[in-house]
């Protein structure tokens, strides 16, 4: 822990339009790994809409390695099914938590996030300032499937400066 920079707070809020794993629906949950840390959420049983709104946390050691959710399916004789995955460059919001500066007005934007084939973005994000803190609202879109999204949020908590 002595070389942590911060943690790293992830709402995990909701998926949308999840693949189909079982015979109608499915039983999702979500998995986040950064480096060696490994999260993950609830099982929600036959819903393709599941809402979570969990919060996991990482130590953040290394800003530069990416946060990669995995939606499973989970099955009770087999191997659990994936249902998408997703990546998530923290860059841009380190970056936006870095030039945050108190004072500024609840619902500022920091910084807008873009949509581009490098990122797995389904839409425009926003870096905002919420209640005081820093947030970013992502809805993810998953790959390596025929369909589904992730709604996250992410709070960086306990910035020590880098």
């Amino acid at each position: 822990m002595e070389n942590q920079l911060a943690l790293l707070r992830i709402r995990v809020i909701r998926g949308i339009n999840l693949a189909i794993r079982d015979v109608r629906s499915s039983d999702p949950y979500v998995v986040i790994k950064m480096g060696k840390q490994k999260l993950k959420t609830h099982v929600k049983k036959k819903n393709l809409n599941p809402e979570w709104n969990e919060d996991l946390t990482l130590c953040v050691q290394d800003p530069n390695l990416p946060v990669k959710l995995i939606v499973y399916d989970k099955d009770s004789f087999t191997r659990h099914d994936k249902m998408g995955i997703a990546e998530i460059d923290i860059k841009p919001f380190l970056e936006a938590v870095m030039m945050y500066l108190q004072g500024i007005p609840c619902g500022t934007i920091i910084r807008r996030v873009t949509p581009t084939r490098q990122n797995c973005l389904s839409e425009e994000s926003c870096i905002l300032v919420k209640d005081g803190k820093v947030v970013q609202d992502i809805c993810l879109g998953l790959k390596k499937v025929e369909c589904g999204k992730v709604d996250l949020q992410l709070q960086w908590i306990g910035f020590k400066g880098v």
